[in-house]
């Protein structure tokens, strides 16, 4: 039986480089595609034209994400994995309370980082319910951690991904008990267009996350946020 995993978010950073380790890994890839501008899917999907399938979504639309459940079933009968990668960052996260703040910004963010995860689970749950897997994962922040915030500003982004981890959490006490397991994940500073500033590469990141990502643990009847180091941290 195939192994099929979808991610969104899959244009380029994090998400390109997960799905090209899995894809060497032998997995069928269902990859989300936000800007089809971008290039790197594409190239990808000449590699590996059977099990590399560009599927259009925005997360932040339902309408996007019911359009990319019906074509994922017109090709499978099932999903084993799904990673919620997608997600957004602000130019505006370092304003502080002195500044004024930009709302809208701010729910641009929600929509994306916390709710966009949501309809990827509600919308695509029938899939994963008929895979062997019934692994759910979210990739999440340290920027979330409320227990270890230290920041002065950043309340779009922070926010978000706290949001993002309550939600998980009640997804787990609903849906650990029918058989799904979960993956709450810190990637670490990846250099992207949201981290330019960062050096740990989306290869070296992907390679870091996919065993964890994927494994299997002892402890899958507990939910916790575990980093690229395999440090958990406090929520």
């Amino acid at each position: 039986m195939e192994r099929n995993v979808f991610v969104t978010g899959a244009d380029r950073g994090l998400g390109l480089a997960l799905c090209a380790g899995l894809l060497q890994q032998g997995w069928h890839v269902f990859a989300g595609q936000y800007m089809p501008d971008w290039q790197d899917l594409s190239t990808l999907a000449d590699q590996y034209p059977q099990t590399l399938h560009i599927i259009p979504l925005d997360v932040s639309s339902m309408e996007s994400v019911q359009s990319a459940v019906q074509t994922v079933v017109s090709l499978t009968e099932h999903l084993d994995v799904l990673i919620n990668n997608a997600g957004v960052n602000s130019p505006t996260k370092r304003f502080t309370i002195r500044e004024p703040q930009d709302y809208s910004e701010m729910h641009r963010l929600y929509d994306v980082n916390s709710l966009g995860p949501l309809r990827m689970v509600e919308a695509f749950l029938p899939l994963v319910e008929r895979g062997q897997a019934k692994r759910l994962c979210f990739v999440s922040s340290e920027a979330g951690s409320i227990g270890r915030a230290e920041r002065t500003s950043w309340f779009n982004y922070c926010m978000s991904k706290a949001a993002l981890n309550m939600a998980v959490k009640i997804l787990f006490n609903d849906l650990h008990p029918a058989g799904y397991t979960f993956r709450v994940y810190h990637p670490g500073p990846v250099h992207s267009y949201m981290n330019t500033e960062a050096t740990l590469e989306p290869d070296e990141a992907a390679a870091r996350a996919i065993p964890i990502l994927l494994g299997r643990w002892e402890q899958e009847d507990r939910l916790f946020l575990i980093d690229y180091e395999g440090k958990e941290w406090p929520w």
